[in-house]
């Protein structure tokens, strides 16, 4: 398995970028997947997940309707988009897959997710 992230970079307060995950050597369609996020000397936590097709999103509440979760199944792409960003949103992202034989609940609850891809760089600064 591989998940490959893109489009981290620096910016202001109230800026915004998208970040983009392409996944390969799983069947992508079966998956939850997530956006976690992790700064030096804590574990990961989840900000964002999205259901095998899409119809099913979950957010963080610090990132409630400032980022939004997308997927598309046919290029194997998973997709979060960042407004309004801030400075404690500044972290290392990765996509990450669940673990099909755990409830998707369990998952959440201990950040017990499957596969990481290496992550990119969110850092925002004035």
């Amino acid at each position: 398995v591989q998940l490959v992230e893109s489009g981290g970079g620096t910016v202001g307060p109230g800026g915004s970028l998208r970040l983009s995950c392409v996944a390969s050597g799983l069947t992508f369609n079966l998956y939850d997947m997530s956006w976690v996020r992790q700064v030096p000397g804590k574990g990961p936590e989840w900000v964002a997940i999205i259901g095998p097709d899409g119809s099913g999103t979950w957010y963080d509440n610090s990132v409630k309707g400032r980022f939004t979760i997308s997927r598309d199944n046919a290029k194997n792409t998973l997709s979060l988009q960042m407004n309004n960003l801030k400075p404690e949103d500044t972290a290392l992202y990765r996509c990450a897959s669940a673990p099909l034989e755990k409830p998707l609940a369990v998952v959440q609850a201990h950040n017990e997710w499957d596969h990481y891809g290496v992550g990119t760089q969110v850092t925002v600064s004035a």
